[in-house]
């Protein structure tokens, strides 16, 4: 994804991956469902500026309600709060199970109790990462494997088999924060919208900077979708586990989306 911004052809994309072009174009439509020229066209700040025009968070989430089409969140995303008093207590009386698991975005640590996910992080240093969520929680009981909760998750990450009863989040955030999450939950796949439309979601139309640093505070990668904000530019700025792979995920929606076989 570093070299989106050159278009690159078939013939360079395969030889980066040491594949034939033929190879790697079959691979990767069974990945993304388009071919690699389609999706390229997915990451372009041209792209990105049309869908803004074309989905704005007030049109398209509010008016949709739960029967719409493309809202997968909204349908199987249960968020609950976990109390102030909860959160000081450092995970006292609570287990936390971990684990680590490849999805089609690369590897994920997720991290859960018996209220549900607790952290859902795309992996950068294992060590780093479970360190700091250990601190967090530093009176939890820590143990290491899944549960039916993590094989749900497995089964959408690895197969996109979307589970039939709702993923339950349990998560510490301030008010504010979890407004910004709970906003970012109506955002239907295959739309984007700005840090602006999201503080007018929430009745706090001059908070943009606010809602930016809330959005930064996720705790819950792609399942509250902070990857569909963008700049009101069409850039498509930061992403808290590697703008590259926001890039990637957001083509990646717009693909399945307009794939002939598209089964999401």
């Amino acid at each position: 994804m570093e070299n989106f911004e050159d278009q690159p052809n078939l013939d360079f994309l395969a030889e980066r991956v040491s594949l034939s072009p033929f190879h790697f174009q079959k691979v990767f439509r069974v990945w993304a469902g388009v071919s690699p020229k389609e999706f390229l066209q997915f990451v372009t700040v041209t792209h990105a500026k049309r869908l803004l025009k074309e989905s704005s968070i007030l049109d398209t989430t509010y008016s949709l309600g739960l029967s719409g089409t493309g809202r997968l969140h909204d349908l199987f995303i249960k968020l609950e709060a976990m109390t102030p008093g909860d959160y000081k207590r450092g995970g006292e009386g609570m287990v936390l199970q971990y684990e680590v698991f490849p999805s089609l975005f690369g590897d994920i640590l997720l991290v859960s109790s018996e209220r549900g996910i607790q952290s859902l992080q795309f992996l950068h240093s294992f060590e780093k990462d479970i360190l700091e969520i250990k601190n967090e929680f530093p009176n939890a009981i820590w143990k290491e494997g899944g549960s039916d909760l993590h094989q749900k998750l497995k089964d959408y990450f690895q197969n996109l088999v979307i589970p039939e009863t709702p993923i339950p989040l349990y998560v510490y955030g301030t008010e504010f924060q979890l407004k910004v999450w709970r906003s970012l939950l109506k955002i239907p796949m295959g739309s984007l919208c700005t840090y602006g439309d999201i503080a007018t979601s929430i009745g706090q139309s001059s908070a943009q900077r606010a809602v930016g640093t809330a959005i930064g505070k996720n705790p819950i990668a792609y399942l509250i979708p902070c990857h569909r904000v963008i700049q009101t530019s069409g850039l498509f700025g930061g992403y808290r586990w590697d703008p590259n792979r926001k890039r990637m995920i957001i083509a990646w929606e717009q693909s399945k989306l307009n794939s002939p076989n598209n089964d999401l």
